[in-house]
């Protein structure tokens, strides 16, 4: 018999391919874990240390030991009434639970999890409150199931103790949210069926493109699997759910590039739940220019810019388990003239509250003498980001300040209000990396990536390398140059007559007004930015 561990719950919720391919593909195909990935699995590691050497005396210590032993023992200390068991194992049928606690409330074992992240997401520094992580959820979920199965469970609320000291109890039978009535206990119990029916049945699963499978290391077996079926997740925005929807009807894209939206449309509606007329036309829209050799990008709709003789190209990067924002870069020109561009690095010296504030006090600082200068950054990170840094040191700057900042025409989110709104691209994704790439931008490092940032700011932590703050910084500055390049790729494109008589001239949409790029000028921009890098 297969046992269903807590692992396998995580990584379904994310991807039950994953959990597939664990279990039943050759392991030699997996690809090298990332630096990131092992920095994360480190980082888990010393907080949990962290936490135990606070645990008080007489707490039963079984971590390190053999499996069979921790069970063995971890029943033992349950028997006869341990307080607080660390490192145990419990098991019930065909489920396995390595919990990283188990306390005893009123004489019976509530689990708890030590995390390395945030308990909740969604929150806010204003002591809003987030909401329970999934990923989470469906482990602590599986360690109550077997402690019920065994009559020794506390209750359905155990609890994640976080990198932050909070420790938070998930409510498993309360309803997810107003719009999802259903529970995490429920989400459990599908997860753990899925699961069961995926080690029963080797391959039954299909991958899924989707931002989770950068980490993973079968991403190059699904890559290669996605590609060969033409599978509807390449197209941009189109996830495993609308896939599932629409696969029995469309099952490919090139199924997807030639189909007829009107075919599929009853009134305001289409056949397919969840999926309106104008996302189905879209993503036949994406799959056309997936699937047509030397596609090249064009509006779907008008845009204005701001028109500024001195523009800022803005980017930050930070560590979500330190919760710190360690660099602010900008990238200034002048005449929109590449030639003018100057870089400005905010770099928290220390990782500290202090380091932190002096970092972001410089930031603003810097915008402030720019009043004039139109501000691009690519996506609302920032934004939340400053929020946050201003509630954490008011005293640097008010909320109003922020706002300023960050309300039109003062500032533009390119990929919000442009790129997303009103363009579409030859590419499987509308990420800065993707996009600017495309325009023939390439980045220095051989790792671009906020994820490979954050752990080469471990690195630096740890030793101080100027090396390592180097690439660092060289990496942020390409980012603000991406922008830049983003920015200039929009402003080539050129309005191009609406199709007439029903005739497709390639804006799928058919919607009047849909412009398409000037070659001329996307050429221009593409060798331009080629050159420089």
């Amino acid at each position: 018999m297969e046992m269903v561990t807590a692992t396998q719950l995580y990584d379904h919720v994310t991807c039950p391919r994953r959990v597939d391919l664990d279990a039943h593909a050759d392991g030699l195909r997996k690809a090298d874990v990332s630096p990131f990935v092992r920095m994360l699995w480190q980082r888990g590691a010393s907080h949990e240390s962290d936490v135990v050497r606070t645990l008080p005396e007489g707490t039963v210590l079984l971590a390190g030991l053999p499996g069979p032993e921790r069970e063995h023992r971890t029943a033992e200390a349950m028997a006869g009434g341990a307080e607080l068991i660390h490192g145990g194992r419990i098991s019930a049928d065909d489920l396995l639970g390595d919990p990283d606690l188990l306390v005893r409330r009123d004489g019976r074992y509530l689990p708890v999890d030590i995390k390395s992240g945030r308990a909740e997401e969604n929150g806010d520094d204003d002591g809003e409150p987030g909401r329970p992580k999934p990923h989470y959820a469906v482990q602590v979920a599986l360690y109550v199931d077997v402690l019920e199965r065994q009559g020794l469970s506390a209750g359905r609320h155990p609890e994640i103790w976080d990198v932050r000291g909070d420790r938070i109890a998930y409510d498993l039978e309360a309803p997810r949210g107003p719009r999802t009535p259903t529970s995490l206990w429920d989400l459990y119990t599908l997860s753990r069926d899925a699961v069961r029916a995926i080690l029963a049945s080797p391959h039954s699963t299909r991958g899924a493109l989707s931002a989770a499978c950068g980490f993973c290391h079968w991403r190059e077996v699904c890559s290669a699997e996605l590609e060969a079926a033409g599978d509807l997740t390449l197209v941009p925005a189109l996830g495993r759910a609308a896939r599932d929807i629409l696969s029995s009807s469309i099952p490919t894209l090139d199924a997807l590039a030639t189909m007829d939206p009107e075919v599929y449309i009853r009134g305001r509606k289409t056949v397919f739940a969840g999926v309106g007329p104008d996302r189905l036309r879209l993503y036949r829209d994406r799959a056309r220019l997936l699937t047509t050799p030397g596609a090249t990008p064009y509006l779907r709709h008008a845009v204005v810019l701001p028109e500024t003789r001195l523009e800022i190209m803005f980017d930050i990067e930070a560590d979500p388990m330190r919760d710190l924002v360690y660099l602010h870069g900008f990238i200034e020109r002048t005449g929109r003239d590449p030639a003018t561009e100057v870089f400005t690095p905010f770099y928290a010296g220390t990782p500290t509250p202090e380091g932190e504030r002096e970092a972001f006090a410089g930031a603003i600082a810097y915008l402030a003498e720019r009043p004039s200068a139109t501000v691009f950054y690519y996506s609302r990170y920032e934004r939340t980001m400053y929020r946050k840094l201003q509630r954490r040191f008011p005293d640097v700057c008010s909320e109003d300040t922020i706002a300023a900042i960050f309300t039109p025409p003062r500032s533009v989110d390119l990929y919000c209000d442009v790129v997303a709104k009103a363009t579409e691209w030859p590419t499987r994704s509308h990420s800065i990396k993707t996009i600017a790439k495309h325009l023939g931008f390439a980045w220095r490092d051989t790792d671009p990536s906020g994820a490979a940032s954050i752990e080469w700011y471990d690195r630096w932590v740890k030793g101080n390398d100027p090396d390592v703050r180097q690439r660092i910084l060289d990496y942020n500055e390409d980012d603000c140059r991406a922008t830049g390049v983003v920015l200039d790729g929009v402003r080539a494109l050129k309005p191009f007559p609406p199709r007439v008589n029903g005739g497709d001239q390639g804006a799928a949409s058919g919607m009047s007004g849909t412009v398409r790029i000037d070659l001329e000028a996307f050429g221009s921009v593409r060798s331009t930015y080629g050159r420089r890098r």
